[in-house]
C-alpha cells in the first residue's frame, strides 16, 4: 500500500503554518466561547460581536463575526469545532501533502460560522504556507533575480520573528492584558492585527525564498518523503 507523502524536515514554510495554524485555531475557539454563553438565541444579522459582556466585549470591541447559522449557541459549537480542528490540522497534519490547503478550507469554514475575522485570515494565510512547504525550490521566487532571492531569504527570520510575536500577542497576551490587568485599549488590539497580517503576509512570501537558500547549500530539510 502507498503511504501518505510528509515533509521530512521542518521548513521556513512549514513552521509559519504550523505556528500561525495553531494561534488562528486558538484565537478562534475564544470566539467560540463568547459566542456560545449568548446561549440559545438568533444572531441580529450577519455579521455578529462574538462577546456582548466581559472584559472582551468592553475592552476589545467585542470580536465581531460573521455566521451563516441562525442560532448562537449552534454557532459557538460549530466555530469552537471548526477552530480546534483547524489547530489541531495545523499542529499535525499541515506538512502533510495537500494539508496547507486543507487548512485554507478549514479556515474558511471557521470564518462562516463565526470564527471571527482575524484568526480565519491568520488560517488562511498559514496554509497559503502549507501549500509552500514542500518544494521551494520551484516557488514563485524563482522569477526574481538572484539578488531578490537573496534579499527576502535574509528578511524572513526577520519578518517571521515580527510575526510571532505580533500573533502570539495578538491571541494570547491581549487576554492577560484584558482579563488580569483591566487594559481597555481597543485601538492597540485592532494595530496589533494588522502588523500581524501583514508582517505574516511578507512571511509567507519570503518563506519559500529562504528554503530555496538552504537547499541551495545542500541542507537536507526540503522536499517530500514516505510517512508512517
Amino acid at each position: 500500500m502507498q503511504k501518505e507523502m510528509t515533509v521530512t524536515k521542518l521548513t521556513a514554510a512549514g513552521t509559519t503554518a504550523t505556528l500561525f495554524g495553531v494561534l488562528a485555531g486558538a484565537g478562534g475557539m475564544v470566539h467560540g466561547v463568547g459566542e456560545i454563553l449568548q446561549g440559545n438565541v438568533a444572531p441580529e444579522g450577519l455579521i455578529i460581536n462574538s462577546w456582548t459582556e466581559g472584559p472582551i466585549a468592553t475592552n476589545m470591541g467585542g470580536e465581531p463575526g460573521m455566521t451563516i447559522v441562525p442560532n448562537l449557541l449552534v454557532t459557538g459549537v460549530l466555530t469552537f469545532l471548526f477552530s480546534l480542528a483547524v489547530l489541531v490540522w495545523a499542529a499535525l497534519f499541515v506538512r502533510r501533502r495537500h494539508g496547507g490547503r486543507i487548512l485554507i478550507v478549514l479556515s474558511l469554514g471557521m470564518l462562516l460560522v463565526g470564527g471571527g475575522f482575524g484568526p480565519p485570515l491568520i488560517g488562511i494565510l498559514a496554509g497559503v504556507a502549507g501549500t509552500q512547504s514542500g518544494e521551494p525550490q520551484r516557488g514563485w521566487h524563482r522569477r526574481l533575480p538572484a539578488g531578490g532571492q537573496r534579499l527576502l531569504a535574509r528578511l524572513w527570520p526577520f519578518v517571521f520573528g515580527v510575526a510571532a510575536v505580533a500573533g502570539t500577542f495578538l491571541v494570547i497576551g491581549s487576554l492577560i492584558l484584558v482579563y488580569l490587568f483591566g487594559v481597555d485599549n481597543a485601538d492597540l488590539f485592532l494595530n496589533t492585527f494588522y502588523v500581524t497580517v501583514l508582517s505574516l503576509a511578507f512571511t509567507v512570501l519570503a518563506a519559500p525564498a529562504y528554503d530555496g537558500r538552504v537547499a541551495e547549500r545542500g541542507a537536507p530539510v526540503l522536499g517530500y518523503s514516505d510517512g508512517d
